[in-house]
């Protein structure tokens, strides 16, 4: 009679146990997923940057090749839906690290001497189980710094399309 009323005692054990396997086993998913967004993220401003260094001042190619998009797409990344040209700040800074307020201007594309992207405003979409809609990771702000090259002006001086 004893055994008769322990019969359901290791289904019922299994349940628990498992549930909390399975969301470890998620849990564990999302960081790696959240570690690759953290390092993609970081990529995107390295891009950026160098595109900036060598392209023509303001190009809109740079934000929108910087999250790995192809010409003239504005929507989402292809590795990060969330993260859209939009979320991409292309600066130019001056010998003190100063911002250049406008550097399509000849006298002052001249003080340029770096550029500077940052990725601005994005948040992660974390895709916990039970919490998707209130699980949102807001990122740090990430920025890369590089000294100017050709701001897309060759020897030549003709202005070379970015794209």
């Amino acid at each position: 009679m004893e055994r008769h009323r322990q019969q359901g005692m290791t289904t019922v054990e299994f349940a628990i146990v498992a549930n909390v396997v399975i969301v470890l086993m998620l849990a564990l998913m999302e960081l790696g997923r959240a570690y690759f967004v953290f390092a993609a993220l970081e990529e995107v401003t390295r891009r950026g940057a160098r595109l900036a260094a060598v392209c023509p001042v303001s190009d809109p190619a740079i934000r929108t090749a910087a999250v790995f998009n192809g010409p003239g797409d504005n929507s989402g990344s292809r590795f990060i839906p969330e993260l859209t040209p939009g979320n991409i700040a292309v600066e130019y800074l001056d010998r003190n690290s100063n911002l250049v307020l406008d550097p399509a201007d000849p006298a002052e594309f001249i003080a340029i001497r770096f550029v500077r992207v940052r990725v601005v405003g994005f948040q992660h979409r974390m895709l916990i189980p039970f919490v998707s809609g209130i699980a949102n990771l807001d990122m740090p702000e990430f920025s890369t710094v590089l000294p100017r090259e050709s701001l897309g002006v060759p020897r030549e001086g003709a202005v070379t399309p970015c794209g």
